[in-house]
């Protein structure tokens, strides 16, 4: 694996590694990008190619071998996903007194240190950084920098003022990468410290999925890509089934209340997303597959249909568009963010899903 096998952003991707090449790379640099834009993958590669034991050039500008020992311990940490989950069953197997001292790192080489939010928050915390702070000044022992990942900006008061510290002093042999979705999140003066790389979304013609997905037939790869709006890492683990069954729900809600259909089948739907963990996950893929319906429906009433994600149902948002005007999506997406907050106070998830469904009847345009 090298540069080259990063899908899109050719033009950052080259004046990061020419910034590589003329020893100019910056002590700190915010990747920020949608979810799933590649972000973490890339702060990989910028690890492997500071630490390549064989470093190569691909186009004169520097890469990594992907082959040493280095690259591939840093490489270890790759799925995220599984490592958080590893970090969180190991300190649930500790004493309940250590637990609620021990804070979650990923950490695959002795030299990168990957800093994922710490639930049950999912915040980076005070003790995360005062972990970096108390490493970050000790000459790397295997490698030749030491590369600290911050994979969210959801970062906690004080510890983005103690963060705020080691920016001000770095040492010339450390690099901090933070990832954000919205690099506004972060402090201006941590912004002000480093270098903000944004990531742009590809195009849909770019978000090739053939190989990936090929049990996929082509209009399903063309739906997801535009679904992930460019975002090719998103594109690749979408779980289309699980979409599929949550439009059909969103829009069942939708037709009771544009079309005046029958609440039995509106009640039926609403009664499966129930209290737990599944329970929540579920309810959160629906509202955002609404939201998603919601501006489909304010692009064909815009005439912008071109714009449309959901474009294997066009005919029928056409439709219901007719009976939608602007001010009932707007009526709409505030509804929906009424159930958001509810969500966040514990409310009981069916019933505020009914309430959703019945409180937009009578506001809709007559067909």
């Amino acid at each position: 694996m090298s540069f080259s096998d990063f899908h899109g952003n050719s033009e950052t991707i080259h004046r990061l590694r020419d910034m590589l090449a003329r020893d100019r790379f910056p002590h700190a640099v915010v990747l920020s990008g949608a979810r799933g834009s590649g972000k973490y993958t890339l702060a990989l590669m910028l690890a492997q190619v500071l630490n390549c034991l064989n470093p190569t050039q691909t186009d004169g500008l520097p890469d990594f071998c992907g082959q040493c020992a280095n690259c591939r311990r840093i490489a270890q940490s790759a799925d995220l996903d599984a490592r958080f989950a590893e970090a969180v069953e190991a300190r649930e197997a500790l004493r309940e007194t250590d637990r609620k001292e021990t804070r979650l790192f990923v950490q695959t080489h002795p030299d990168v240190l990957i800093i994922p939010p710490d639930p049950p928050q999912m915040m980076i915390k005070v003790d995360q950084v005062r972990r970096v702070i108390e490493t970050i000044y000790y000459r790397p022992s295997e490698a030749r920098e030491r590369v600290y990942i911050f994979t969210d900006s959801a970062f906690m008061k004080e510890a983005a003022n103690s963060l705020l510290k080691i920016l001000e002093e770095p040492p010339e042999f450390a690099t901090i990468i933070l990832l954000s979705e919205n690099s506004g999140e972060l402090l201006p003066t941590i912004r002000s410290r480093a270098m903000v790389v944004p990531l742009s979304a590809l195009s849909v013609e770019q978000v090739d999925l053939a190989k990936h997905r090929p049990e996929w037939k082509a209009p399903q790869r063309a739906l997801v890509a535009r679904l992930c709006e460019g975002a090719l890492g998103r594109a690749r683990t979408f779980d289309l089934e699980s979409y599929v069954a949550a439009r059909a729900d969103a829009l069942a809600i939708l037709h009771s209340a544009l079309l005046g259909a029958e609440h039995s089948q509106l009640f039926k739907i609403t009664e499966s997303y129930r209290a737990g963990a599944e329970g929540r996950e579920k309810t959160e893929q629906l509202l955002r597959t609404l939201y998603s319906l919601l501006r489909d429906l304010m692009f064909v009433n815009s005439g912008a249909p071109e714009l449309v994600h959901n474009t294997d149902i066009q005919s029928q948002l056409t439709k219901m568009a007719e009976a939608a005007d602007f001010d009932w999506i707007a009526n709409a997406s505030d509804r929906l963010a009424e159930v958001e907050r509810g969500m966040r106070r514990n409310l009981l998830r069916s019933l505020s899903l009914d309430a959703l469904g019945l409180a937009l009847e009578g506001r809709s345009t007559p067909a």
